[in-house]
């Protein structure tokens, strides 16, 4: 279970402060994920999410303002989860090459798109209807009001490579890293609709496309 701490910011009315709302708080989350892979955001309800995680609904108003507050909130979770994972990883291994970690991202976002519940309708904050897209619009912006999910995503991994790896503050890095997500998530996209799992080929071709990319701008 992903600490509550990761659910920051607007994204919670109030932040749980005892272990029984925490706990509450986390099995709402937990439903709406499996929930979303069950009937999708359409017909994702408030009121199910709130029986099915055996809350009263008054309490689910208490913590989330609406439907798209509660799928915000999990969106940090995924992402934070991702990044806690990545970083558990880059601290068991030794990496030979910073094009390494690119692989490990890479194969930690497909790993999620296959086992984690929820994650293939609402991974960092984009709503897919169907699987690889395209996205529900209007929610390009659900982890910041003014920073696109994308922008987010990279500015957060551009903070945990250079927490963990040697690579020096360049300039252009903040772009560079803004384009290799975008276009990651452009292939990777396309990888799940070609394929439920996720088309092999496809997924080689987006970590050899941002390694080249990117070899062009980190030393």
């Amino acid at each position: 279970m992903v600490p509550m701490t990761s659910v920051s910011g607007g994204t919670l009315r109030r932040r749980p402060a005892q272990r029984r709302s925490l706990e509450r708080v986390e099995r709402m989350l937990d439903e709406c994920a499996r929930l979303l892979d069950e009937v999708g955001y359409d017909s994702l309800t408030t009121k199910e999410v709130a029986r099915r995680a055996e809350v009263p609904i008054g309490t689910f108003y208490q913590f989330f303002s609406d439907k798209q507050g509660l799928v915000r909130a999990l969106a940090l979770r995924n992402l934070e989860s991702f990044l806690e994972r990545i970083a558990d990883k880059l601290g068991a291994v030794d990496l030979k090459h910073w094009g390494d970690v690119v692989d490990l991202a890479v194969d930690e976002f497909v790993q999620m798109k296959r086992s984690r519940p929820g994650f293939a309708v609402v991974d960092f904050g984009e709503i897919l209807p169907s699987p690889g897209g395209p996205a529900l619009k209007g929610t390009q912006h659900m982890l910041d009001a003014a920073l696109e999910n994308n922008a987010v995503v990279a500015d957060r991994l551009r903070r945990l490579v250079l927490e963990t790896l040697d690579v020096p503050v360049i300039p252009g890095l903040d772009r560079a890293l803004l384009v290799a997500v975008e276009a990651g998530d452009a292939v990777l996209k396309l990888a799940f609709r070609v394929s439920p799992e996720g088309a092999p080929e496809l997924i080689t071709e987006c970590k050899i496309m941002i390694r080249r990319y990117l070899a062009a701008h980190l030393p």
